[in-house]
């Protein structure tokens, strides 16, 4: 590797604002920065007496760095949060989770549906929020539809319906969908949605004891019931979000460093509720300080496209951060208004504050107590396999049903447990239905045939079976061809099939290594067994529903996978292709009268 010329590039460079990126040897960018005057900044890493060992690092592996101009400080820090999601340098500090955010919407139907969103916004509707994670629209979603029966259910399967559906029984829904409600008493308790959702839950409860005294005069006393009960379930739900406090909109960030580890804890008030919070862990390079950290994130968790309304007024840090000047002209131009950090503050905001930093430290000892219980289980595992280390480990299982739709699956542990990235299915195909042996064999080659790279070698490989399954592994692994040979174990389970009486066999199953029940070693083992066992029957159930789902339909002459695809996109899936009558098929694009009255008649026949 040639010795990257600073001298000679820095010679060149301007004073103007704009993006750095920094390329190692083979072409891969490592750090995207920005820079208020670009020859100063990227001058600094190239001085003589630098003591940061992160920038030292950093500086030894350039090979080449290009930049680019901008007006001015603000769009230079814009371009760097695009660059570093686009490239994902390994010494940015990264945030990982940067999912576009969920929202409540709610459509601009003759009967609106109120749904889960995330992505763009191109619907016409209402959208409320953002939320801080799906689970708090879902539980959101959940308390509605207790209180206000607006439906919920998809556009296909509400034009499909031609009769009340399981949620009108339940009574959270009105069903719209066959006229078992007026249009008037429907769009009223849309109308008191969008109340709720905007804050003005107070006006709902008023309208609703108001409604409830009338049914009472009335003596229609299972009316008053039913907004006694909306109105009971309203205060409930109130009681769980509201907090006592005078500020509308906030978002309040906690953070805590801790052993290489990083927490950051995101509070987010709106219309004086909290719409929930979530802790979020970066990618941290070592030695990385306090300061760059936050300040990376905060680019990276608000300036994000489609996210622009989840930038909060008002955000209160845990410190004084660097450049916040021009990370709060950046967030006003994304947000188009004003955005201003807090620091130093007291009162509510140091109260809210005190709050978002305990659980961001609660979090960082969680997920500490995590890494020390895998930790500990990896030390027992080694000891006793007589490994010296375990960077890798694979387990292989198969799933079907009386040897149809076979699915063998694939899970890796790394050093922090399972590695959900690295996981892989296989569907089995060219076998006899049923063998085992050969299914494994088949995944085997699948995974293992090809393989070049010794770095996703497996130092273990765990065969979820007895000493057939073992035996078939052993007998693949003859003819490897490279240096590194991983040890396979095979776990068959006890004659009762009991969580602890395992056996662990090795050499074909003509010996066992003995772990005690109660050992971390076995609970590892048992954890990427149980894991490779659920991921294998997923992935069977999914294909066998998947074939349920279109084998009544491809029995039929004349639907291909283009028709099939249109029915069962329009319809809302099987069970609404199922419930339509003629004329609605005829609504479906390619379907002709003849061809739905040949669908229909094909599976009420069925039926």
């Amino acid at each position: 590797m040639t010795a990257f010329d600073s001298q000679s590039f820095l010679k060149t460079l301007t004073t103007e604002p704009g993006v750095y990126r920094m390329y190692d040897v083979d072409g891969q960018v490592i750090y995207v920065g920005k820079a208020k005057n670009l020859k100063k900044r990227v001058s600094s890493y190239f001085r003589a007496n630098i003591t940061d060992s992160k920038t030292r690092v950093l500086v030894g592996n350039i090979a080449s760095i290009e930049v680019t101009l901008t007006n001015t400080e603000t769009e230079a820090l814009l371009l760097e949060n695009n660059l570093i999601k686009k490239y994902q340098p390994r010494y940015n500090i990264l945030l990982r989770d940067d999912k576009s955010y969920p929202y409540i919407f709610l459509s601009a139907h003759q009967h609106p549906r109120l749904a889960f969103h995330r992505g763009s916004r191109k619907l016409k509707g209402e959208y409320f929020g953002p939320f801080p994670s799906s689970s708090a629209v879902s539980e959101s979603l959940r308390l509605m539809q207790k209180i206000f029966p607006v439906r919920q259910c998809e556009d296909a399967y509400y034009r499909a319906r031609s009769r009340p559906c399981l949620q009108y029984q339940l009574k959270r829904c009105s069903g719209p969908c066959v006229g078992k409600v007026k249009d008037s008493e429907y769009q009223e308790q849309v109308s008191m949605v969008r109340q709720f959702l905007t804050g003005r839950s107070q006006d709902v409860i008023a309208a609703l004891v108001e409604k409830m005294e009338q049914a009472s005069i009335s003596l229609d006393f299972e009316m008053a019931a039913k907004y006694r009960d909306q109105i009971v379930l309203l205060r409930q739900m109130q009681e769980q979000q509201s907090i006592a406090g005078n500020f509308a909109e906030l978002d309040v960030i906690g953070f805590e460093q801790k052993n290489g580890l990083v927490a950051i804890h995101v509070l987010m008030i709106r219309e004086h509720k909290v719409l929930g919070t979530k802790t979020h862990f970066p990618k941290v390079p070592k030695d990385s300080g306090a300061n760059e950290v936050l300040t990376a994130f905060l680019g990276q968790y608000y300036i994000s496209s489609g996210n622009q309304s989840r930038i909060a007024k008002e955000i209160v840090l845990p410190f004084k951060v660097d450049d916040y000047v021009a990370l709060e002209a950046a967030l006003g131009q994304v947000s188009e208004r004003k955005v201003s950090f807090k620091f130093n503050v007291r009162g509510e905001r140091a109260q809210y504050l005190a709050l978002a930093n305990k659980n961001a430290q609660n979090s960082i000892e969680v997920k500490q107590s995590a890494q020390d219980s895998i930790t500990k289980r990896y030390a027992k595992l080694k000891e006793a396999i007589g490994l010296s280390d375990i960077q890798r480990m694979e387990c292989f299982d198969i799933s079907h049903t009386m040897g149809e739709n076979t699915v063998a699956s694939c899970v890796v542990f790394d050093g922090q447990g399972p590695n959900n990235k690295e996981y892989r299915r296989y569907n089995v195909t060219g076998i006899t239905p049923g063998d085992d042996y050969a299914a494994m064999d088949f995944a085997l080659k699948k995974r293992y045939g090809k393989m070049a790279d010794e770095s996703k070698v497996p130092d273990i490989i765990f065969i979820d079976g007895g000493k057939g399954q073992l035996g078939r592994a052993e007998s693949f692994f003859a003819s490897w061809q490279l240096d590194k040979m991983p040890i396979l174990i095979g776990v068959a389970k006890g004659t009762s099939r009991k969580p602890g009486l395992e056996t662990l066999l090795i050499d074909g199953g003509r010996k066992t290594i003995n772990v005690a029940s109660d050992s971390p070693a076995l609970h590892l083992i048992q954890h990427i067994r149980d894991e490779s066992h659920r991921f294998a029957i997923a992935g069977h159930r999914n294909k066998r529903q998947k074939q349920r789902t279109q084998s009544m339909l491809e029995e039929i002459e004349g639907i291909g996978q283009k028709r099939r695809q249109a029915l069962l996109k329009f319809l809302g899936g099987m069970q609404g292709v199922k419930s339509a009558n003629i004329h609605q098929l005829k609504q479906v694009p390619g379907i002709s009268p003849d061809m739905a009255e040949k669908i229909f008649n094909h599976l009420h026949d069925k039926a």
